[in-house]
């Protein structure tokens, strides 16, 4: 993601918080890859089993349309963590159902606000790996973003072993037996990766 596309979604949100309510769903579609990895993150985490990040993902962006007059904020890391918590009460309910519990926990949806605020700090952290430096982005959120809409971008194969060891910070024996695979392969498979990644983020911004 390039800066004229954060300067467009930074538009959006300005023009959503207007009243121009067509401008919400194009403005939502450019975090779509930044909320599914925190919540497959966070889910495979919390349950160590894989399940729908992409379903709570959507369920997020039905919520924040439907509450989106609430939000009393004016920039993009205000949107970002409201979107969040949003993100975190989805993902508590999705733990509750799968340990069949049924009352809500408060301490749990805010663990997990905090567990996704550090994950989208880590994935920031993350693009020294690709040869990029962090003084490049202007804020961490903004770098996450960008790291996340070129994790979507890459070949499942290359994603997965990237957000497992680089997001996750599996070890390699730990990446191979997620994805059944030799630690050897899964090795070559990271590098492939990230040379992939690399071609996909900007040099500058």
């Amino acid at each position: 993601m390039g800066q004229a596309t954060e300067t467009t979604l930074a538009q959006l949100l300005l023009e959503a918080i207007a009243g121009q309510h067509v401008a919400l769903g194009p403005l939502l579609e450019g975090y779509r890859h930044y909320l599914t990895i925190l919540a497959r993150v966070q889910l495979d985490r919390a349950l160590q089993v894989k399940l729908g990040a992409s379903d709570i993902v959507q369920e997020t962006f039905l919520e924040a349309h439907r509450d989106f007059p609430h939000f009393r904020g004016q920039s993009v890391p205000e949107f970002l963590g409201w979107l969040r918590q949003i993100l975190a009460r989805n993902l508590a309910n999705q733990v509750r159902r799968y340990r069949q519990t049924r009352s809500r926990d408060i301490r749990l949806e805010q663990s997990i606000v905090e567990s996704l605020g550090h994950s989208s700090e880590h994935m920031a952290a993350t693009l020294p790996a690709a040869g990029l430096s962090p003084v490049q982005f202007a804020v961490r959120d903004e770098a996450a973003v960008i790291l996340a809409n070129a994790l979507g971008q890459l070949p499942p194969d290359y994603r997965d072993v990237l957000v497992y060891r680089n997001l996750e910070e599996l070890t390699f024996p730990e990446v191979a037996e997620r994805m059944n695979r030799s630690v050897d392969s899964v090795k070559k498979l990271w590098v492939r990766g990230l040379v992939q990644l690399k071609g996909l983020l900007p040099k500058t911004l």
